[in-house]
């Protein structure tokens, strides 16, 4: 007679769900992103509308009393460390700190992974359809507004002339993925784990507004516009619930469930 131990369906909660096979996963966040370049790249040639937009933009936050962008821009100028730093941040971080969320879900959470993976996918889709109806000439472009483009005077830039750059379109800044991804990433780890630190990841997309409104990269309304956007993708695909057994509960954790004989009298 043989008998043997297996640990209870407790292991059976939606983080429990099978890890996505990575090659199809690499693969298919890499068919995305180069789409979502493709469709921005396509959407070029509406510079008269996108300097039409920013003046509508400019003057309709006027109009309902959003703070200023050049207040937050002059808070920056007052060092050149500050605003390097800060349009360091705009360069580096973005992409980098999707990716590692990706990946931090894809190997700890897999039910999370998935969820995150869709969302994002559903957020950057959307933000292909605005600069082909909405196309937008980002802040640093506007004439007497005050605000200056702190990447080309202090560095370090991730973008050159709008006529000779064939890596991006300058003229889609609503949404702003970089605020749009940045929240998304605070709203998943705080979805994903248990720790009573996790609403400080909102330092993330905090930081990322205040940046990309700094450096004159985006107005109020381009991170509005993604807050909604990822409201309504949040909305339509549901996040999978935590369980005992694979969210984090610092050191409160619950003790496992007493083991099921498996095989007994065989």
């Amino acid at each position: 007679m043989t008998a043997r131990t297996e640990p209870a369906a407790a292991e059976a909660g939606p983080d429990a769900t099978a890890r996505p096979a990575l090659i199809r996963e690499f693969l298919l966040v890499a068919g995305l992103f180069l789409v979502y370049k493709l469709g921005r790249r396509l959407a070029v040639g509406h510079t008269g509308d996108a300097f039409r937009d920013a003046h509508r933009v400019w003057d309709l936050e006027r109009a309902v009393h959003l703070p200023d962008e050049t207040s937050v821009q002059s808070a920056l100028l007052h060092g050149k460390a500050l605003v390097h730093l800060a349009n360091t941040y705009y360069a580096t971080v973005h992409f980098p700190a999707t990716v590692a969320f990706l990946v931090w879900l894809y190997l700890r959470r897999p039910a999370h992974y998935v969820w995150a993976r869709r969302v994002l996918a559903v957020l950057t889709s959307a933000a292909l359809v605005l600069p082909f109806t909405f196309p937008l000439a980002p802040p640093r472009m506007l004439t007497g507004t005050g605000l200056v483009d702190t990447a080309r005077i202090y560095g370090p830039s991730v973008y050159g002339p709008p006529s000779s750059d064939h890596l991006s379109n300058q003229f889609a800044a609503m949404p702003s993925l970089h605020f749009g991804w940045a929240l998304m990433v605070a709203v998943g780890l705080i979805a994903a784990i248990r720790s009573r630190w996790r609403w400080l990841w909102l330092a993330h997309p905090l930081i990322t507004l205040l940046v990309i409104v700094g450096t004159a990269n985006h107005y109020w309304l381009d991170a509005i516009a993604a807050t909604v956007m990822l409201g309504l993708a949040l909305m339509v695909i549901h996040r999978p619930q935590r369980t005992p057994g694979t969210a984090e509960r610092g050191t409160d954790r619950l003790a496992a469930g007493p083991p099921v004989l498996v095989g007994a009298g065989r």
